[in-house]
């Protein structure tokens, strides 16, 4: 070995070695569910209305010197909250401070540099044909058009695909955003610190795929698969960092279209890869990535949120409402003849299932979309049969979406009567319902709800069949429909004041 290259490891030796940065992304999302989706976000959304942000921590050593060193990190997201950028020595707390924090974002542009040469002589170069035209002058103008004051007082007014030439690059301007510390340490050498902050441009959503199936008439099954949707246009992108997703509504005072978080390279990766681990956390749910994983800058990626949980035990319904949406609530009593008109004839289907583990399933669900698909036995394929959208969902709670509407079962609903006495106070309505089931071989079972809107005070005086009583308002009718049959139900009901 030579002695250059004996000198030359030897020094190599001596140095501390460049430790990788090791960090860690938390990230928040406030979208409401279903309200996202990544075609939408791929053509432009823009991170300054990503409905989410990110915590981010960040382990890095720095060689720093005794007194004040100026640090400068230039791969940051440029959506970074100022106001939570902490700095914290790890190997000498006690002894390293930080006397001012910057976060620097006046990034280099066309207008910007032109904007330093105001008032100062340029060249330009001009298309003139198949060549160019060369023209030098005082820039007194940059706003769309150049603007050149020529030695003679002249003013030359060139297009903007002008190739304009400058003596040099102004100070001041950079090309990426910047964090910028002035640290103040007691001795010289090489400190592990950490640094984190809070950035926009990164939201989460759960997206729900359920298969659905009947393995036996009157029962059904679904298989439940979920997956972590994961947007960054943060403006960065993250290699190996450690993941953690907040689920649950946390409150914050700041305008919650910040901009997104930041991660770069962590420690080795784990030796098999594992899924994300669920926990209560405060009065959230945390779900933390048991391996690292990469997010490129304007990038969606999906990760399993939890093993798919197969044959849940569900339930599907048809539900007649006659009368569309109804408000529940009134100053005065509705007392208009017409009021009770309706045009609805569509029957709903919804399926339900409990979130439980004696059913199969009993984890946290946080809020997303459910996409429903059957299997089509003829060529063994997944088709769509519809989609909804759910809030958080805890353990032990149900779990109720609307597919759409049924083909072969319709409804139909009218007022038959209406008397009114004002001066006694009361009203009596009489409804007539009719749900037609037009299927072949299938009967059905049907809701039939009902909201009784007109006033708080009521009293079903008539009815031809049993109904429950849902809360204050509502009221629905239970009917079996053999097929090619119809149902009837018919109520009056009395309101008073």
């Amino acid at each position: 070995m030579s002695l250059n290259r004996t000198l030359a490891a030897a020094i190599a030796a001596a140095l501390p070695l460049a430790a990788p940065a090791e960090t860690a992304i938390t990230v928040y999302s406030s979208a409401s569910p279903g309200s996202l989706n990544a075609r939408t976000l791929a053509q432009g959304y823009g991170a300054a209305n990503i409905p989410g942000y990110a915590l981010v921590r960040e382990d890095r050593t720095f060689d720093l010197k005794a007194g004040r060193t100026l640090l400068r990190i230039d791969d940051v997201p440029a959506f970074i909250d100022p106001t939570t950028v902490s700095f914290t020595s790890l190997t000498d707390p006690a002894n390293t401070r930080v006397i001012e924090q910057n976060f620097e974002f006046d990034l280099t542009s066309t207008e910007k540099l032109l904007s330093r040469y105001l008032d100062r002589d340029i060249t330009a170069e001009v298309p003139r044909g198949q060549g160019v035209e060369t023209v030098t002058g005082t820039l007194v103008g940059a706003q769309g058009s150049l603007i050149l004051k020529q030695p003679d007082g002249s003013v030359r007014i060139l297009p903007q695909n002008s190739n304009v030439k400058l003596p040099s690059l102004p100070g001041g301007l950079i090309s990426k955003p910047t964090l910028v510390w002035d640290v103040e340490s007691a001795r010289a050498g090489p400190q592990k610190a950490r640094f984190s902050y809070q950035t926009g441009g990164m939201t989460w959503w759960t997206d729900y795929n359920l298969t659905y199936s009947e393995p036996r008439p009157g029962a059904c099954k679904v298989d439940v698969a979920a997956w972590v949707t994961l947007v960054n246009q943060s403006g960065a992108t993250f290699g190996d960092a450690k993941l953690k997703l907040i689920a649950g509504d946390v409150q914050r005072v700041q305008p919650q279209m910040e901009y997104m978080a930041k991660s770069a390279a962590m420690s080795a990766p784990a030796e098999r890869s594992a899924g994300f681990q669920e926990k209560s956390f405060f009065e959230y749910h945390l779900y933390t990535l048991g391996r690292p994983t990469s997010l490129a800058q304007n990038s969606t990626k999906q990760i399993e949120l939890f093993p798919a949980a197969l044959n849940v035990g569900c339930e599907k319904s048809l539900v007649y409402y006659g009368q569309g949406y109804r408000g529940n609530y009134y100053g005065a009593p509705v007392t208009g003849r017409d009021a009770g008109a309706t045009g609805n004839k569509k029957v709903d289907v919804y399926l339900s299932l409990k979130n439980t583990k004696e059913n199969g399933l009993g984890v946290p669900l946080p809020a997303g979309k459910i996409r429903v698909s059957q299997l089509d036995p003829a060529d063994k394929s997944l088709e769509f049969i519809g989609e909804d959208v759910i809030g958080h969902t805890p353990r032990d709670e149900m779990v109720s979406v609307k597919l759409g509407s049924s083909f072969d079962v319709v409804g139909e609903r009218r007022q038959t009567d209406f008397h009114i006495d004002t001066s006694a106070k009361w009203m009596e309505e009489e409804i007539e319902v009719k749900v037609r089931n037009r299927k072949e071989t299938e009967p059905v079972s049907v809701d039939v709800r009902e909201t009784l809107y007109r006033w708080s005070n009521w009293t079903i005086t008539k009815k031809t069949s049993d109904f429950v009583k849902d809360d204050a308002r509502t009221i629905h009718f239970p009917v079996k429909i053999a097929p090619g049959a119809e149902a009837v139900v018919r109520y009056t009901v009395r309101y008073s004041w």
